[in-house]
């Protein structure tokens, strides 16, 4: 089952990760070289002159330019080391930064003062209401959650972890970056599979869907860059 959520609040815009649950129990699989190529060559080109979305939000400019991340270490589980959560928050931001918004992600030290606007990203279950992880733009907040990574581990010890935490990180970010709307693109990092309501989300070729636990890029693909830009060209 491939379920979503996306929680709004008048206050606060809830912007949540609609990870498949099926990475809870699925078993690895393995993909030929060509289901390889032909999935990374769908991350790497965006030939459509209009990127399909659910609709449910509206892209804007980034929050801020340059858009400054503080990373926390306090609470995450104890197989992430706070070198690997740093390296995809950077990949992420890396990657993200391409769309011509400047990013730069630290450390926060306990002793450490969260500088004036910057996001704080943390490893929260209640900050992260029971999803992998949420954004909080209102807040400028965007949180881990270390029991849904726990959950993970229990049911599917082989899941590759590192790779749901990049997928996590470079996700939520996005909505930094200015992408309100969800992909239908099922390979985008911004997508939901299905709306809900019997919709499914699109792929050049639907039959790989069935070949990898989990199809979502675990980085922006070529389209997620492209609403990225468009969305900022505003801004420049």
């Amino acid at each position: 089952m491939r379920a979503l959520k996306r929680l709004r609040s008048r206050a606060r815009a809830w912007l949540v990760l609609p990870l498949s649950l099926a990475a809870l129990w699925a078993p690895a699989l393995a993909q030929s070289p060509e289901q390889i190529r032909l999935r990374d060559q769908e991350m790497a080109q965006c030939p459509l002159a209009e990127v399909p979305t659910w609709g449910d939000g509206r892209d804007r400019p980034a929050l801020a330019s340059p858009l400054r991340l503080r990373y926390a270490h306090a609470g995450a589980p104890a197989w992430f080391t706070a070198e690997q959560v740093m390296q995809a928050l950077q990949s992420a931001a890396s990657s993200w930064s391409r769309c011509g918004v400047p990013s730069e992600v630290r450390r926060l030290q306990a002793s450490d003062e969260l500088p004036t606007g910057a996001v704080f990203v943390h490893w929260s279950a209640a900050a992260s209401r029971g999803n992998f992880g949420l954004a909080d733009l209102g807040q400028r907040s965007l949180a881990l959650n270390p029991a849904m990574f726990t959950l993970l581990r229990q049911r599917n010890p082989k899941h590759p972890a590192g790779e749901t935490l990049q997928m996590v990180v470079s996700h939520e970010m996005g909505h930094f970056f200015g992408l309100m709307a969800h992909s239908r693109r099922c390979i985008d990092v911004t997508s939901y599979y299905t709306d809900g309501k019997g919709g499914q989300c699109q792929a050049a070729d639907p039959g790989l869907l069935k070949a990898f636990g989990e199809y979502r890029a675990t980085l922006p693909t070529a389209c997620d860059i492209e609403r990225c830009r468009r969305a900022n060209a505003q801004a420049r």
